[in-house]
């Protein structure tokens, strides 16, 4: 239930509205290639109110702090550091194309050894051993790293599958598709 409160005080902009002639105003979402910086969506993941969202939806404990975000091969990541060493490590990955997007999200399946899927986030998510999180959406690939958290973790404590889980529908929630 945490999950509609989440990322409603944004100020982030709408998708393109139009209204036809005689009927009501629809909303346009158009998925949009990668460019030279990374998109609104991707660099969210790393922003005041996403970390906020995060410990109120996802983790119930704050942050002891968040590393500056990097964009390296069109990967934007960060990593939120927790008491005792514990670390979440987010990374969106931007591509240009469903089938560029498709090829990248089934490497990840294999790569990262894919336990499960994960129904109802994004346009498909799956789970890996550690309990990390891959979410596909539009032309990016978010990847939710929760290895370095231990079995048990928040307030109240769930598995780190859960977790990530949780911290995958908090991101996608918020994600506006820009």
């Amino acid at each position: 239930m945490l999950l509609l409160a989440a990322c409603g005080s944004s100020g982030k902009a709408a998708a393109p509205s139009t209204t036809a002639p005689n009927g009501p105003t629809t909303t346009v979402h158009v998925a949009q290639p990668v460019g030279a910086n990374p998109s609104k969506s991707a660099k969210m993941i790393c922003e005041k109110e996403a970390i906020a969202d995060i410990e109120a939806s996802a983790t119930g404990v704050k942050t002891t702090s968040i590393t500056t975000p990097t964009w390296t091969d069109h990967v934007y990541a960060c990593d939120y550091m927790y008491p005792g060493g514990a670390k979440i490590g987010l990374a969106v990955k931007e591509m240009s194309s469903d089938a560029e997007t498709t090829a990248y999200f089934d490497s990840l399946a294999t790569s990262l050894k894919k336990t499960k899927d994960v129904p109802g986030l994004g346009q498909g998510a799956f789970q890996t051993a550690n309990g990390s999180v891959v979410v596909r959406k539009d032309y990016k690939v978010l990847t939710i790293d929760v290895s370095k958290l231990p079995g048990q973790f928040g307030v109240p404590s769930a598995s780190r599958g859960d977790v990530a889980i949780n911290v995958g529908a908090t991101i996608m929630g918020c994600w506006t598709g820009q």
